[in-house]
């Protein structure tokens, strides 16, 4: 087949697991041309690297020529046109807010549309049920190729009426969730008549975390967690955790790897607690720094409030490092009491019992809860496999 992929920003550090998606989808055979809305900018990764020249931008046409890509269509297939207007003008109304950039997803679409003709995409798939999910949909209102679309959450399932989840899902050939959860979501907002339509198709993991001889436990008593500095990852909450865990182990180590809005108010926070010498801001690292990080610790912590499935927690178990995490959403489809701890979300005495049992247990008890943990991912999270199912799921549309 030939298959477009539409993101909102690709490539991504965030967004690996579609490079590595749509590398086994042409591993397979098929070949995948690469639509982004936008940039992601900076990129770390000489694959991303490599990634971005193979990947249009639309946003980057400029306003001129989304506006003569409109005009364009707008001549020659004024009843699609008018068809994917009234469309735009639904999912405007669902959003109750917004009406420029909702016509700039129909501008998005017009240009998109004749490229697709160009290349003979047979299928169009979005990554996200957000922007990359509304045009696609808009693409096949002005006549383009069927759709179908992954959603990861939470945004999706934060906001399914704004988003108008269920007329998204309607009009798509497939909707994919990347957990069982994420797949019951989708039923709730979704028609009856639509559910055999819903699948589960989970994303994968890199090479780089799945193969390679095990790495002994440190024998320090250093935890990682890896995620952006944001609310909703619940990480004020885990340095709380740590100020109480560091008073039974004054010699804890707790490094935070990622970048975002709250740095400046996690600083403050372990200054007051006293914890500068606990834990540790690292920054935004590359794959091959989180990996390296992770091998470092002796557990994963991520207490985080909403989530699809992380990818960084099956990150952390292919290297065989047991996991914290809090019991939300799709996670405790991967983590159990066999390979790591799963804590309230909110709890913060929860998550620092977890934190010391970490510390606390035998090395032999964290790496038997590594290799199943590293088996389980094997099993779950495999690039190729995974895309073989995607790709049967294209091939049916």
């Amino acid at each position: 087949m030939r298959i477009a992929y539409l993101t909102t920003e690709y490539p991504a550090l965030s967004h690996s697991f579609i490079r590595r998606e749509i590398a086994a989808m042409e591993a397979l055979g098929h070949e995948v041309v690469r639509f982004s809305i936008r940039s992601a900018g900076t990129l770390r990764s000489a694959d991303d690297q490599a990634e971005a020249e193979r990947t249009r931008f639309i946003l980057a046409q400029g306003g001129i020529a989304l506006l003569g890509a409109t005009m364009g269509i707008l001549l020659r297939r004024p009843h699609h046109w008018l068809g994917a207007l009234s469309c735009t003008l639904q999912m405007w109304r669902a959003a109750g807010r917004g009406l420029v950039p909702h016509l700039a997803w129909l501008a998005e679409a017009c240009w998109l549309l004749p490229i697709l003709g160009r290349e003979q995409v047979e299928h169009l798939h979005a990554h996200f049920g957000t922007n990359p999910a509304a045009v696609a949909r808009l693409v096949r209102r002005l006549g383009g190729p069927p759709y179908s679309f992954t959603v990861h959450g939470p945004d999706e399932f934060d906001r399914p009426v704004a988003l108008d989840l269920n007329g998204k899902v309607a009009e798509a050939q497939a909707a994919v969730a990347i957990s069982d959860f994420g797949r019951a979501q989708l039923m709730r907002w979704s028609a009856l008549s639509d559910w055999p339509r819903l699948h589960v198709i989970r994303c994968a993991v890199g090479d780089e975390f799945r193969t390679g001889s095990p790495v002994p436990l440190p024998t320090a008593p250093v935890l990682v967690a890896v995620a952006r500095l944001a609310e909703q990852k619940g990480l004020p909450l885990l340095i709380e955790a740590a100020a109480a865990v560091a008073t039974t182990h004054p010699d804890l180590q707790l490094r935070i790897v990622g970048d975002g809005p709250l740095r400046p108010v996690l600083e403050r926070q372990v200054r007051a607690l006293g914890l500068v010498e606990n834990v540790f801001l690292v920054g935004p690292l590359d794959g091959t720094g989180v990996r390296d990080a992770m091998l470092a610790s002796r557990a994963f912590v991520l207490p985080s409030f909403a989530e699809g499935l992380p990818v960084v927690l099956m990150e952390a178990l292919a290297l065989r490092r047991p996991v914290i995490a809090s019991a939300i959403a799709g996670t405790p489809e991967l983590v159990d009491a066999r390979c790591g701890w799963l804590v309230p979300a909110g709890s913060v005495d929860a998550l620092a019992t977890a934190m010391r049992d970490a510390l606390d247990a035998p090395a032999a008890r964290l790496d038997a809860m590594g290799e199943v943990g590293h088996a389980r991912v094997l099993a779950m999270h495999d690039a190729r496999a995974n895309a073989g199912r995607l790709a049967d799921l294209f091939g049916r549309c």
